[in-house]
């Protein structure tokens, strides 16, 4: 269950950095709205995080959480800030996922 619960807690990491590039492009109320979004992201994440280091090790749960949050701005950052897809990118993406995969293996 806790894995479920560290994947959450990535996802919601992905979420915050998304907050933060949607604030970048508005103002008035739209930004305060997006930065309520921010908050409320960060805050689940990191409460999600410290309920999932409770019986996962702190040196994998880490890593994993913060692999989910950046290949999860990453595939955001492409589809919706129209970020430059190359392949070295795409490779090292991949190659991030692999190793989040070999830490849980491990």
């Amino acid at each position: 269950m806790n894995w479920i619960i560290l994947i959450v807690a990535g996802l919601f990491e992905s979420g915050f950095a998304f907050c933060l590039g949607k604030m970048k492009e508005v103002t008035g109320i739209e930004y305060y709205l997006w930065g309520a979004g921010f908050l409320l992201s960060l805050t689940l994440s990191m409460v999600l995080l410290a309920k999932a280091v409770q019986t996962l090790p702190i040196g994998t749960a880490y890593p994993v959480w913060t692999g989910i949050g950046a290949v999860g701005t990453v595939l955001l950052g492409i589809v919706f800030f129209h970020e430059p897809v190359s392949f070295l990118r795409l490779f090292f993406v991949t190659t991030l996922i692999a190793s989040i995969v070999g830490l849980k293996m491990v």
